[in-house]
């Protein structure tokens, strides 16, 4: 099912957002005190790619420069990000199909806010830490 997920993502706008965080990666890169914005844009693309299967974790170990990063990228493109997520998740609400699709748009929400320090990983990998249930 989440091959088929993903194609169907793919097709109707993964392309586009992922090609959207491609440009802001390289323009990143270009900038070169932005290399590490440009980074996390180019991973943020290829979860946009394909983010069925998928689910973002923050790392433990991001510092205080991860904090001042996700600051500034915060106020520079996360919130316009984050509303390109948000509009794109309710016009793929409005039908049926669209609605796994527009709840993976809302998914990318908090990655495209505060990328750095964040890491996405398979859900067949992931386990969270806490208490166990047994």
């Amino acid at each position: 099912m989440k091959i088929v997920l993903n194609v169907i993502w793919l097709l109707l706008c993964g392309l586009w957002m992922a090609l959207g965080y491609v440009i802001a990666g390289i323009i990143c890169f270009i900038l070169i005190i932005t290399i590490p914005f440009g980074i996390a844009s180019f991973r943020i693309a290829n979860y946009a790619l394909w983010p069925f299967g998928r689910t973002v974790v923050r790392k433990p170990t991001a510092g205080a420069m991860s904090v001042i990063g996700n600051i500034i990228w915060l106020v520079f493109a996360g919130v316009w990000l984050a509303i390109g997520h948000i509009v794109t998740g309710i016009a793929l609400c409005l039908t049926i199909i669209g609605i796994p699709l527009g709840i993976a748009s809302f998914k990318m929400v908090p990655v495209s806010l505060l990328p750095l320090g964040a890491e996405i990983v398979s859900t067949d990998e992931y386990m969270p830490t806490g208490p166990s249930r047994m």
